[in-house]
């Protein structure tokens, strides 16, 4: 755990961030066990004063110091100020994050963020607590998790695309993307192109396009074009696929924070030149999982055609 100062030992974590329902709780609780399967001590902190039903126990819980209902009560504000005060109220009483994070040495830690967007894409008080923590030498990546059914909408992906861009210039943390829920993206609907296209967020010329072809979107054809010109000037943005169940999936992911946060290349534990060298490659890994999970896309598309053929 971190002391504070220069010469503290460092620290390394994730801050879990992304929208409503995008799976960042379960998220967290499957990457604990999945890092204590390899040896890791992680450790889970809620930073989410809405999240009053837990899943099972953290290790430190904002509700100790703050919650969206006493907040909403007390103060009189909708869910969405009294979130914003909640962050607020962590920001200035950072003191308190730091004694419970005391406790925690020599774990890995998982921040579980809330899922109001205006947090990461202009609001201070979470890029304050953030900051306050890289001071306390914890090195961190923020994973932001987008739900894969939007890649079925193609201007729902290009909001997620401004989203996700917003997020990462804004929050200032080495980044990683990840399209969750990915074991459910047949029943979301047909992509119209390949995954990863959606994952490495190829020409999106081609979406524009797709959009056109709605009588809705073509109207706003030209606003479209200059929304992805934005994404594709930046080229900043592009995605890991996840499904929590499947050990691959996970694996895939680890290997990009590990890269992001530097804790692949820390002297925290042994690792083979195996893991050191997938980490460091970059592109890889991503095409491998993006073409594993296409390949079962694929499969469960054939096989609803077939089904349906067999219906006929």
């Amino acid at each position: 755990m971190a002391e504070g100062s220069r010469g503290g030992s460092l620290a390394f974590g994730q801050v879990v961030i992304g929208p409503p329902g995008s799976g960042k709780t379960s998220y967290c609780h499957a990457m604990r066990d999945f890092l204590g399967r390899l040896g890791r001590r992680v450790a889970v902190v809620n930073l989410d004063p809405a999240n009053e039903a837990l899943p099972c126990p953290c290790a430190l819980d904002i509700g100790e110091l703050v919650t969206l209902g006493d907040v909403m009560a007390s103060l009189g504000l909708g869910p969405n100020g009294g979130l914003l005060y909640c962050m607020e109220y962590l920001a200035a009483n950072a003191d308190w994050l730091r004694a419970g994070l005391q406790r925690l040495r020599g774990h890995y830690v998982l921040f579980d963020c809330p899922g109001q967007v205006e947090l990461y894409t202009h609001h201070q008080a979470l890029k304050d607590v953030f900051a306050q923590l890289a001071k306390w030498n914890f090195r961190l990546a923020a994973v932001h998790l987008v739900d894969s059914h939007y890649c079925t909408d193609p201007g729902k992906f290009i909001s997620v695309l401004c989203t996700s861009l917003s997020t990462m210039l804004h929050v200032e943390l080495p980044h990683v993307n990840v399209l969750s829920k990915m074991d459910l993206i047949e029943q979301y609907g047909k992509l119209a192109f390949n995954l990863d296209y959606y994952t490495e967020v190829l020409d999106l010329s081609y979406l524009v396009d797709h959009l056109a072809s709605d009588p809705f979107f073509r109207n706003f054809r030209r606003l479209n074009e200059k929304l992805v010109e934005v994404i594709e000037d930046y080229s900043l943005v592009s995605f890991v696929p996840l499904n929590v169940q499947d050990k691959q999936s996970m694996r895939q992911v680890v290997q990009a924070v590990d890269k992001a946060n530097g804790y692949s290349f820390g002297d925290q534990e042994q690792r083979s030149l195996e893991a050191l060298m997938s980490a460091a490659v970059g592109a890889d890994f991503h095409f491998s999982s993006t073409l594993a999970v296409q390949e079962k896309y694929v499969q469960s598309q054939d096989k609803a055609v077939e089904e349906e053929v067999m219906d006929l």
